[in-house]
């Protein structure tokens, strides 16, 4: 992962320069000089995880307070913090993503097949957002723009946004948000931008809300069943949990549910389809969600075809529907809710409402194909 590359370059660079100082010289002179470059080059050091700062009411002013990383301009997490991934990831303007979960010394998540684990205090997840300066080269000049902490305290789920500062060597807090303009070359070397938007508390809270309660929604188990390389190689990041204490109540890895990548082709297109929707949308668009008023549930174990959709009337109509009948027109693209509302960046018809201003053109490509093939 491109996390631990970092860490190996930094590695492998302070290595390289010590050795050629050495052959040069052994005098005491380039020993202080060595020593110095080496104080430039390496990235600070912070202390292990301060539990007792993540169950403060008031969120610390610097993201290095909590110490969750060892090295955080690589993004290497300190002890204890363990990274993970998910297949199917959120679309956010096309920001890479860098994920962590921490849980106090001896406590762990209570596995759910079909929903977020439950979490014991202490807990915090981490996602940080980032850009690499040209897509084709994913490892080099990354620039961190923010990174966002998901805190389980004795009130409940805390969330808190944090913004990297120009030298990227720590990142402060940002309770009323920020729009930052980001520049990068897609994966094509094509110039492409967006102002991005780090969200206020209260926008959080807007996705973030299951039964009318504040909650994480991303790490599920159908979503982290997949390997993950370590470092020291690839794992299932289940089975990783497992190991490291985190994960409680799972005993059969084989049956658990697991979701399809988008873009591999060799999975129905359905099943990517329905995955993709799960992620982007079924936060709000579920029984449980604040969307529940729609009747329009994007769940991936949704069986009913109506419910998810299909040939589905909207509840209201309006200018979100774009004068279209169907929130799935079978067969039909271009006249489905759906496809209209993904395909938009106005404000008073996009959907999702909050965390893109582009438009994810794999996305909608996807969800074109999907629809078309439906009878």
């Amino acid at each position: 992962m491109i996390l631990f590359g970092l860490r190996q370059k930094t590695k492998l660079a302070a290595k390289n320069m010590v050795r050629e100082s050495l052959v040069q010289s052994a005098t005491n002179m380039c020993f202080v000089a060595l020593f110095a470059v080496l104080l430039v080059i390496a990235p600070p050091i912070f202390a292990a995880v301060d539990d007792a700062a993540l169950m403060q009411k008031r969120p610390a002013k610097l993201l290095s307070a909590y110490g969750l990383f060892s090295n955080p301009q690589a993004q290497v997490p300190a002890e204890g913090v363990l990274p993970f991934a998910i297949k199917v990831p959120l679309f956010t303007d096309y920001a890479h993503k860098y994920r962590f979960v921490y849980m106090p010394k001896g406590l762990g998540a209570a596995y759910n097949p079909n929903e977020v684990f439950s979490f014991p205090l202490g807990t915090v997840l981490v996602k940080t957002f980032a850009y690499p300066a040209d897509f084709r080269k994913p490892e080099e000049n990354i620039r961190l723009i923010e990174t966002r902490l998901l805190i389980h305290q004795s009130s409940g789920w805390n969330a808190w946004a944090y913004v990297w500062n120009e030298d990227q060597t720590d990142a402060v807090l940002k309770v009323a948000g920020k729009t930052i303009p980001v520049p990068w070359l897609d994966e094509a070397g094509i110039a492409r931008s967006t102002d991005y938007v780090v969200p206020n508390k209260n926008q959080c809270k807007g996705c973030h809300t299951f039964n009318k309660e504040f909650s994480p929604i991303g790490p599920k188990a159908r979503n982290l069943n997949y390997d993950y390389h370590y470092g020291n190689g690839d794992k299932n990041q289940l089975q990783q949990w497992v190991d490291a204490g985190y994960l409680h109540g799972l005993s059969d890895l084989a049956g658990v549910p697991k979701m399809p990548a988008i873009d591999d082709v060799s999975a129905p297109i359905g099943a990517r389809s329905r995955a993709y929707l799960d992620v982007n949308c079924a936060h709000c668009h579920r029984v449980e969600g604040p969307a529940s008023t729609s009747g329009l549930f994007l769940t991936y174990l949704e069986t009913n075809p109506t419910t998810w959709g299909y040939n589905k009337r909207p509840v209201a109509a309006g200018r979100g529907s774009g004068g279209f009948t169907y929130d799935i027109a079978p067969g039909n693209p271009d006249e489905s809710i759906l496809i209209y509302r993904l395909n938009s960046v106005d404000p008073g018809i996009m959907m999702p409402e909050l965390g893109r201003t582009m438009i994810h053109s794999e996305g909608v490509v996807l969800l074109r194909e999907w629809i078309s093939q439906l009878k």
